[in-house]
């Protein structure tokens, strides 16, 4: 089923955006393990203008990526998902954020270990909250299995550097322990030695909005 076809069910399952009053901006903040991920996942999706990885959820100011990975921040590494909502809603945001991930996973997220790599939902309003408790239970009803991804106040995010934003598609040569590789090549590899999609797939099904089938 393709990307299109998916997120039409969703709209027919009864999430479609509601009609639009305002033009402007809105954002969206999750958390869904490795943040490259998420990134290139949500950039696909129509309506979303932009997705900046980074850190939200922990005590430390301005932290960087060695920081957060090594633990004791409390930070998640996450996803701003900046969108359009005369074209896509935050009830869509949610439904494919839930189908992109193993909201049953506590300790991370595929082959990505640690507190860092867990899921979440970051709200900034009793709105937000109500839609983020909403889809949850709706993504504990399909799976038929308890959901522990969080649903969180919004507190600083913190964008990554820019050498982690885009990664998916930036054509930098970076060493890795395949030789020297595009970042995109090595995102690629990293994704799917990493197991994510398949998992996705052998969790959700046809449900699974972004992995290819």
């Amino acid at each position: 089923m393709t990307l299109s076809k998916r997120l039409a069910l969703a709209a027919a399952l009864g999430i479609a955006a509601s009609p639009a009053i305002s033009q402007a901006q809105e954002t969206a903040i999750v958390a869904g393990g490795c943040f490259w991920c998420v990134e290139a996942d949500f950039e696909k999706m129509a309506g979303v203008s932009e997705v900046y990885s980074g850190f939200t959820g922990g005590s430390v100011a301005n932290p960087s990526y060695e920081q957060v990975t090594a633990g004791g921040t409390g930070h998640y590494e996450a996803a701003r998902i900046i969108y359009d909502p005369a074209r896509v809603s935050y009830d869509q945001i949610l439904y494919a954020f839930f189908r992109s991930v193993n909201p049953t996973d506590p300790g991370g997220q595929f082959c990505d270990r640690g507190d860092s790599y867990r899921t979440a939902i970051f709200v900034r309003n009793a709105a937000e909250r109500q839609a983020a408790e909403q889809a949850k239970a709706q993504a504990a009803a399909d799976l038929g299995q308890k959901i522990v991804t969080p649903i969180l106040d919004a507190g600083p995010f913190y964008d990554a550097d820019s050498y982690h934003q885009d990664y998916y598609k930036q054509g930098d040569l970076i060493l890795t322990r395949f030789g020297p590789r595009s970042k995109a090549s090595a995102y690629k590899l990293y994704r799917d030695s990493c197991g994510r999609d398949q998992r996705v797939r052998d969790l959700w099904g046809d449900a699974a909005v972004f992995a290819d089938h």
